[in-house]
């Protein structure tokens, strides 16, 4: 049984020795992630070339998705070491400190309009909630709180505000040149961090194209305003990730299902792609097994509708990424099982604007109401098998392109599979004939099998997907 959810893993330390990316790709990775917060681009680069090459040499693509770091708001370094914050302790956060000279009274802060940015009564939160601070008072530079829940602070931690709040924009120079690494990385998904509204990813999409990048933009939904403006961020991005860690930070952690859960279902009536990422296999660092918890994290996700499921240090720095990989595959496999899921209502009460969106709903609804194998999605672009895939069903979707860069861009699409397929005639009977050949080749369908092949009347041509046809393999109706 083919798995629909896709597994994307972040490279890293434990990925750099070839047999263990090689393992990666059997274990069934679909897209890997670059995290440019971390490493030199050369260093980036090569992992980029060396996943496409491993995967190429097993008949496979991934794709390749490339994060950028965003803006850094962490406190400074300690010069002595950690330091340990006590409940009603006084500990100030300044912004003209010295960044390496942090004391257990005085710290500095990367994100110099700080002070600027808070008031008394709001609270700050370090190195990912585990310390909790009030603001007392600012005086000039100084933001002097009050300990609430203490603990050992250590370098460069990240700080939060409660609720959101901090100005910070989503794009910082370091930012501006990570892009043009993307685009020589010739990343499929460029993704965005600490986005707050659209016009940040807008600015991020023009700045991809001037500098020559074709990738699709995913927004990482991790500020509390990027949740309240989610439909508008949305609208102009191609993909979100729901980036859990900061996310709850900001809106607290009991929060944070429900809003995935809300994510999840307005990305997909979007026709927009879903990452649900942060900790989901975190244990996996260390352990050689998933807790329960975990598990059910995952499946749960599966089972809301999720394009895609994300490791980050699991994979990056673990001691297990390939079992991790793994332990995900078979939970996703398990979750998909559920009739929930391949079953879907998506779009039933609402009008169409294009032909091969219409296209791709009819296609659908005819798979899930007959005993159809597979779906042959002739494409271009890839919109159409994007639109199919927002469709829960248990029927593989095939996108058949002779473009390299769409079959990179739908394997982070749920229920799609890319193949390689060279269009070399105009004639429909024996474009039909070819597409089936083509599946049943690859031991996807057999003699008999039903399938569905989708394509327009005039091949090459973007969005011009205008027709449906129900086919028998190796039958009169195959052409």
């Amino acid at each position: 049984m083919l798995r629909r959810t896709k597994i994307v893993a972040t490279l890293g330390p434990a990925t750099e020795d070839p047999k263990v990316l090689d393992k990666l790709i059997e274990a069934g990775v679909d897209v890997v992630r670059l995290n440019l917060s971390h490493d030199l681009p050369e260093v980036h680069m090569k992992r980029a070339e060396t996943a496409r090459e491993r995967a190429k040499a097993y008949g496979r693509e991934v794709g390749v998705l490339v994060d950028l770091q965003g803006p850094k708001i962490r406190t400074g370094k300690f010069k002595g070491g950690p330091v340990t914050l006590q409940e009603g302790d006084t500990f100030i956060l300044d912004a003209d400190h010295p960044l390496h000279a942090g004391t257990r009274e005085r710290v500095g802060v990367t994100y110099k309009t700080l002070p600027q940015d808070v008031a008394r009564g709001d609270t700050l939160l370090l190195d990912d909630g585990h310390l909790v601070l009030w603001v007392d008072k600012i005086e000039a530079s100084a933001v002097i709180c009050r300990v609430v829940v203490g603990g050992e602070l250590s370098d460069n931690k990240g700080i939060n505000r409660q609720g959101g709040g901090l100005s910070a924009k989503a794009l910082t120079d370091k930012d501006r040149k990570d892009i043009e690494v993307a685009v020589a990385i010739k990343a499929d998904y460029l993704a965005i961090s600490f986005v707050r509204t659209a016009e940040d990813v807008n600015e991020a999409r023009q700045l991809l194209r001037a500098a020559g990048g074709h990738g699709g933009i995913v927004a990482k939904i991790e500020r509390a305003e990027a949740v309240e403006n989610a439909e508008s961020i949305i609208d102009a991005a191609d993909a979100i990730m729901v980036a859990r860690g900061d996310l709850g930070v900001e809106i607290g952690d009991a929060a944070v299902p429900p809003i995935q859960k809300r994510l999840i279902r307005l990305a997909r009536t979007r026709n927009k792609v879903v990452i649900t990422a942060t900790q989901m296999m975190e244990s996996m660092i260390e352990s050689a097994i998933p807790t329960r918890a975990e598990v059910s994290d995952v499946a749960n996700a599966v089972l809301d509708g999720t394009d895609a499921v994300m490791l980050s240090a699991e994979t990056a720095k673990g001691k297990h990424p390939v079992a991790a990989v793994s332990a995900m595959d078979r939970v996703c496999r398990v979750a998909e099982q559920e009739r929930e899921v391949v079953r879907s209502r998506h779009r039933e009460d609402l009008a169409f604007t294009r032909v091969d969106e219409a296209i791709a709903m009819a296609t659908m609804y005819t798979a899930n109401h007959l005993a159809v194998k597979a779906i042959a999605a002739l494409t271009e672009s890839g919109a159409t098998p994007l639109w199919m895939s927002r469709i829960s069903s248990g029927v593989p979707i095939y996108a058949l392109t002779s473009h390299a860069e769409t079959r990179r861009k739908v394997t982070l699409y749920r229920g799609v599979y890319p193949i390689a397929f060279e269009i070399t005639t105009s004639d429909h009977a024996t474009l039909n004939r070819e597409a089936m050949d083509e599946l049943r080749r690859r031991g996807t369908v057999r003699e008999g099998d039903l399938v569905i092949i989708t394509k327009g009347d005039l091949t090459g041509v973007l969005g011009g997907t205008n027709a449906m046809k129900i086919a028998i393999v190796g039958g009169q109706r195959d052409s």
